[in-house]
């Protein structure tokens, strides 16, 4: 059984990484027209809306190891939206504060992400 301590985590995360999702978004629509960067927006805003949509199944999972391996999934697309903010940043697509702070929470969510796949395989 969980205590509140957990169930309160785990709540504080979901609404997190729903923020993450919206602020995403909202960053998207002032990414440029070019071909460049709407490829990216969708692989981004896939990634990252992923991120949020695995953590609630994991959560809902049936057993420890379905679990384990929603999680697995939810590291997997967190590094690929890091990945995809660094590649923003570094191609000049969008290097501004906004791209800044959104690419330092998505390494704040996988550091997160790995730490609770970590101690769940335990």
């Amino acid at each position: 059984m969980e205590n509140s301590d957990q169930i309160q985590f785990r709540e504080d995360l979901k609404i997190r990484l729903r923020q993450f999702v919206l602020d995403l978004i909202d960053a998207c629509k002032n990414l440029p027209k070019s071909e460049e960067a709407t490829i990216i927006k969708r692989q981004l805003l896939r990634s990252g809306s992923s991120v949020y949509a695995n953590y609630r199944a994991a959560n809902r999972a049936r057993s420890k190891a379905e679990f384990f391996s929603k999680l697995c999934i939810v590291v997997e697309e967190a590094d690929e939206t890091e990945m995809w903010l660094d590649l923003l940043i570094h191609s000049n697509i969008s290097n501004s504060q906004e791209t800044i702070n959104l690419y330092n929470e998505s390494l704040e969510i996988l550091k997160i992400m790995v730490t609770i796949r970590k101690r769940s395989k335990g």
